[in-house]
């Protein structure tokens, strides 16, 4: 050890002895300061914010249409704290006495490699790396029970499953009596879950001791879509039909998964999500009583999917929210207290992920799943920072899963129940949004349910204007998306795709199931299918038949589009800006060019120059900067020079009355084709005055960089 290292390990040593010596640390009174009122730290803000709207600046409305205040205080939240436990009452502090102390949250990593060989691997992979359920993805044509053999993109989204062999593979060697299993089938769970417990069964597992979620959403796959393959009526007959299954024979199994990524996806604010999401979960409720089955057994079946997203206590108020409003639904149907729990397996939102500056994904993820575990989810898939992207390899996901494992085991958050209650902050926006959540509830109730208000196209329409409202924000960078519309990279190396090769999975799914079918003959098994005798269409997938066939003989039908909603994310506008920049550039070898016409010295220039090259990267435009002019004839004749297709003027207020209407006709004179910016504002009184000098236009704070640098694209016939 070195001298100065063995210095620093003595002076720890003894700082350590002082204090494990001093018994009693002496009183520090703070009877000098006076606490100040509200009204006194009100008034020293707007001090400081030199005559800047103080409810403007210090208030943040939100999407859902509530204020964030800028201080909170016990007085004004007393009446609202909770008055009960964790474990107790409306389970607002969550559902488990202990909260996680003695059953940590679910980590449940995705799992969608292709092939089911592969999938396997990689399910086996992540129970020895930390997660603790199988989550298994599968792909779009799986969810839509269509045969390998006739789709177009094998894999996508997930893994592809055609037959009962498929399915063994997937399976093989799973520890399934230990590990709960989640899959999301999509419109239907029967044709899936016959497969599923056929394999268990061909391979001498207990079907008795599965656990997890084998689960349909056929109301969110209708409005994803905008159609689905067989009537709700029917879809609700097979849910039913494998509820009371599930109930008689795998007790621990779940046969609805009501996510709520189809209304997130599409840019709904977190009122929306859950309002929507639980009013689809009543839905199913309704249909399961018709159907014979008690409230019990029938909220027992349903586990809720629920999307993290951007605003942080926000998300945990959301999900304090949801527990309350969910009990006192299946209270009002006549449920008891355990079927009034529920159960919510959380992911991040991926409407906030980015394909530019990937990497800043793993941020979002972190503070996503943060809010999730703060706000007591019971189950997490954590995304990988690539998902907008492609599958995640090794690297994505193991940063992913160890985002939850380090919460778990480093950062303690196994031991503190119910974190957020009490706060005065997360209270209040945990009353605000409740009664928000059940007022759009209600308004959906109205209407006559979630499927009449959707064939109505009303939470359409509402979420619409939503993520319209969400673009207009991210277009003015009111909402700053980092590396996108704010702080662009531009030696950015875009993240491989790795595009799968469809002809050679093809291959290979072909080769795969037409080995399995050889010496297979389910065509007795497949005709004693029938929709409510879930055993009669196991027995056809133990003898063979493959899910497209089960699919066929439960019946399909045509139904009628709705107005679907279509996923976004928040980023797309401006990544396909920067795209269209990018193929331009390969294909033309040339770009927007934009000189700064940079007056004065550095100090003088600077801030506006800065700020301008920032909001111009955005579209990775060619941005030429200098140290600034002189004169204005110097300026004019190195515009010239750069033959540039835009100028901006960059300097100070206390100048531009002079420089401007001198500078702004000679850059015309130079450039005649080009647009003249000036960076910043104008006082109103001059504006007219820059106007006729030449100034065609502003790059400010408050521009609309999107339209901005799309009109800049256009003239330069990057775009129509």
């Amino acid at each position: 050890m070195s001298t100065d290292k063995q210095t620093a390990e003595l002076d720890l040593q003894a700082l350590i002895r002082r204090a494990e010596a001093q018994e009693d640390f002496p009183d520090v009174p703070l009877d000098e300061f006076t606490p100040p009122t509200y009204e006194e730290w009100k008034n020293a803000c707007i001090a400081l914010l030199k005559g800047a709207d103080f409810d403007r600046r210090m208030r943040t409305k939100t999407f859902e249409g509530l204020v964030i205040e800028p201080m909170y205080f016990h007085g004004d939240t007393e009446p609202i704290q909770p008055k009960t436990f964790p474990g107790m009452g409306d389970y607002l502090r969550g559902v488990e006495a202990n909260g996680y102390v003695n059953a940590p949250w679910k980590i449940a990593q995705a799992c969608d490699e292709t092939l089911p060989e592969e999938n396997n691997e990689l399910l086996k992979h992540e129970i020895d790396k930390g997660s603790t359920v199988y989550n298994v993805k599968v792909d779009c044509a799986t969810r839509k029970a269509v045969d390998a053999r006739k789709c177009q993109h094998i894999g996508k989204h997930g893994c592809s499953v055609t037959t009962l062999g498929d399915v063994q593979t997937l399976l093989d060697g799973l520890k399934l009596d230990q590990y709960p299993l989640y899959v999301y089938a999509g419109e239907s769970a029967l044709p899936l879950l016959a497969l599923i417990v056929a394999a268990v069964k061909k391979q001498g597992g207990d079907v008795a001791k599965l656990q997890g979620v084998i689960g349909a959403n056929p109301i969110a796959e209708y409005v994803a879509n905008g159609t689905i393959n067989q009537s709700l009526d029917k879809l609700y007959d097979e849910a039913a039909a494998v509820a009371k299954w599930a109930v008689k024979n795998a007790p621990a199994v779940k046969t609805i998964f009501v996510k709520s990524n189809v209304f997130s996806n599409g840019g709904a604010n977190d009122v929306q999500e859950v309002a929507y999401t639980l009013a689809t979960g009543v839905a199913y409720l309704r249909a399961l009583l018709e159907r014979g089955l008690t409230i019990d057994q029938a909220a027992s079946q349903i586990m809720f999917g629920f999307s993290m997203g951007a605003n942080f206590f926000m998300q945990i108020a959301k999900l304090r929210a949801v527990r309350p409003i969910w009990a006192q639904i299946v209270k009002a149907f006549g449920g008891n207290e355990e079927s009034q729990k529920i159960h919510v397996h959380g992911r991040p939102a991926k409407f906030f992920k980015t394909v530019y500056d990937a990497y800043v994904n793993m941020l979002r993820d972190t503070t996503e799943l943060f809010s999730g575990v703060v706000g007591g989810v019971d189950s997490f898939e954590n995304s990988t920072f690539d998902e907008p992207v492609r599958k995640g390899d090794e690297f994505s996901r193991r940063i992913a899963r160890n985002m939850q494992i380090i919460l778990q085991e480093e950062f303690g958050l196994l031991q503190p129940i119910d974190p957020a209650g009490g706060s005065w902050a997360v209270e209040t926006l945990t009353k605000q949004i409740s009664e928000k959540i059940w007022a759009e509830f209600q308004t959906v109730e109205g209407k006559g349910g979630i499927v009449a208000a959707l064939k109505e196209g009303y939470p359409q329409d509402q979420i619409a204007a939503v993520l319209a409202a969400r673009f207009k924000a991210s277009e003015t960078r009111k909402d700053r998306i980092v590396g996108n519309n704010m702080y662009a990279n531009m030696t950015e190396e875009r993240i491989d795709p790795r595009t799968e090769s469809q002809a050679e999975n093809l291959k290979a799914r072909t080769a795969a199931i037409e080995s399995f079918l050889a010496n297979v003959d389910a065509k007795a098994a497949i005709a004693n299918i029938k929709a409510d005798d879930v055993d009669s269409v196991i027995a056809a997938a133990q003898a063979g038949a493959t899910i497209a066939e089960i699919r066929q003989a439960l019946g399909t039908a045509d139904v009628d589009e709705i107005k679907a909603i279509e996923a976004h994310r928040w980023s797309e506008r401006f990544e396909a800006l920067r795209e269209t920049t990018e193929k331009f550039k390969a294909e033309k070898g040339d770009n927007v060019k934009v000189f700064l016409a940079n007056m004065g010295p550095i100090p003088q220039h600077k801030a506006r120059a800065d700020f301008t090259t920032g909001f111009l990267q955005v579209g990775a435009f060619d941005v030429l900067g200098n140290n600034g002019f002189k004169t204005v004839d110097d300026a004019a004749q190195a515009a010239k020079e750069s033959g540039a297709d835009a100028v901006v003027i960059c300097s100070t207020d206390a100048t531009y009355p002079e420089i401007v209407p001198a500078l702004a006709p000679k850059l015309h004179e130079a450039l005649p084709n080009a647009t003249v910016y000036l960076a910043g504002t104008a006082p109103a009184e001059l504006v007219e005055t820059y106007k006729q000098a030449g100034i065609d236009d502003y790059i400010n704070v408050r521009s609309n960089c999107y339209k901005t640098l799309q009109a800049l694209q256009q003239k330069k016939g990057m775009i129509a």
